[in-house]
């Protein structure tokens, strides 16, 4: 788990928040970090247990925290605990030490509507979608952040009272169920004794759900020429370097038994009228050739004056929950992100391929 400087000036205040603030220096960010810190802690250090924080204080030093812990208290992120360090942004930690999330906890300005906590989740609903009670329960007492809307992917995390949400740019942040606390952190694993990265099984599951989601009518699809063996998840755009590059080798992919499922993801200003101009074709194999020409050739094909209707968004506006770094973005059909270069022979492992 990287340990790093913090601007508390987050990415919650850029994306979120209706109203602007100028960035404040780092050591001013230091300084309120600190005085945070401390007033939580004077609040409630009481509450915590000497087992509890000795178990969570020996833990995270075997994992490899060797910055100062200051103090240990409840965390405002439902069923974890504030673990302060000497200028670094706090741990949140459950009790059990498996799951962290490092990052300074954002007050929501907006007024509390519903005051009642919704019902927490289950260990078999972590990477589901919320329940439509949950949902309505956040936005309601979101009404003062722009970029929420029923559109907003919501998604139960392992740990009950702490969801995982993004903007439809696929920008991610957590918050805790009675929406009163959002943070840009990441929930991250310990597992004998060790930070392992972040939480795979809800990483899997959430993209499963993605998956699901999705109008499969609207992706375009190269189905395998020989016996399927795997299917894969592309977000792409047309004017990404790297996803032309990938296109070249979709024919290779297909003979060797891999179905390949394309996901419009424009990034580029120009992309999500050429992608429209694409998807309006009324075929799925005109479809396929337009984007053929576009990723081989460069040539784009315009959409008809008769079709206005735009195909690509409603997908790409799903495929935020995916949180998509950069394209092209391949996933396996059981939700795991491909991290290396399509181009190395790891690929085909990755794909259970020779």
């Amino acid at each position: 788990m990287k340990l790093s400087a913090f601007n508390s000036v987050s990415l919650i205040s850029l994306v979120l928040l209706a109203t602007t603030a100028c960035a404040q220096s780092n050591s001013a960010d230091a300084t309120r970090t600190q005085l945070n810190q401390k007033k939580q802690s004077t609040q409630t250090s009481k509450a915590v247990s000497a087992t509890v924080d000795k178990r969570l204080r020996q833990v995270l030093t075997q994992a490899g925290i060797k910055t100062q812990i200051t103090s240990i208290a409840p965390s405002n992120l439902p069923n974890m605990y504030q673990v302060n360090l000497a200028g670094q942004p706090p741990l949140h930690i459950t009790k059990g030490a498996r799951y962290v999330i490092q990052g300074e906890l954002q007050k929501n300005p907006s007024k509390r509507v519903v005051t009642k906590t919704p019902l927490r989740s289950t260990s078999t609903q972590v990477g589901k979608p919320v329940s439509a009670a949950v949902k309505s329960v956040l936005l309601k007492n979101t009404r003062a952040l722009k970029n929420m809307s029923a559109k907003t992917p919501f998604f139960y995390t392992a740990v009950p009272g702490v969801i995982w949400g993004a903007t439809l740019e696929g920008v991610p942040f957590l918050l805790s169920d009675d929406a009163q606390y959002i943070t840009d952190g990441e929930m991250s694993v310990i597992e004998n004794g060790q930070f392992i990265g972040l939480d795979e099984k809800f990483e899997r599951r959430k993209n499963q759900s993605v998956f699901a989601a999705f109008d499969d009518s609207q992706l375009i699809t190269y189905p395998a020429t020989s016996p399927e063996r795997a299917v894969i998840y592309v977000a792409d755009d047309v004017n990404c370097s790297y996803c032309r590059r990938f296109h070249q080798q979709i024919s290779m992919l297909n003979a060797k038994g891999v179905t390949v499922k394309i996901i419009g993801y424009p990034i580029y200003e120009q992309s999500p009228e050429q992608m429209r101009g694409i998807w309006c074709q009324d075929s799925e194999s005109s479809r396929r050739h337009a984007f053929d020409k576009a990723m081989l050739q460069g040539e784009m094909t315009p959409a008809s004056a008769s079709c206005n209707v735009d195909h690509v968004t409603p997908n790409r506006e799903k495929a935020a929950g995916l949180a998509v770094i950069a394209t092209p973005a391949i996933y396996r059909e059981d939700g795991v992100l491909y991290q290396a270069s399509f181009e190395s022979p790891e690929f085909l492992e990755f794909l259970g391929i020779e």
